[in-house]
């Protein structure tokens, strides 16, 4: 699992996105259709036509990351149609192809502590 930190900004491309593109094709898609700087800290989630696979994009001062996860079997169940943000917990349910708006998280313990 890639570690993020729990106040980390996440877009997701909404469309699908062909993944012949590489780390400049994505970044243009970053710019263009989610209007957010590439080179600003933020990850980028995208998802393939045949749901099979998600790609993660993020620079990390010195350089981007490209991440893929393709699955042996099967599609993603789970993707969010209404807002472009979503936050870390749903990505890592994600990750393990699952719905995040079913999956069951511990303690938020930022509200508890607030309490």
């Amino acid at each position: 699992m890639l570690p993020f930190s729990p106040g980390a900004r996440i877009f997701v491309c909404l469309n699908d996105v062909d993944f012949r593109k590489g780390i400049d094709g994505l970044a243009a898609v970053c710019r263009n259709q989610l209007t957010q700087d590439p080179m600003s800290g933020i990850v980028f989630l995208f998802r393939n036509r045949r749901g099979t696979s998600l790609r993660i994009l993020m620079y990390d001062g010195q350089g981007f990351w490209l991440c893929t996860k393709r699955l042996s079997q099967g599609r993603f169940k789970w993707w969010p149609t209404k807002s472009p943000v979503i936050d870390v917990k749903d990505l890592q349910a994600l990750l393990w192809n699952g719905n995040p708006e079913l999956a069951r998280f511990g303690a938020d313990w930022k509200k508890i502590l607030r309490q």
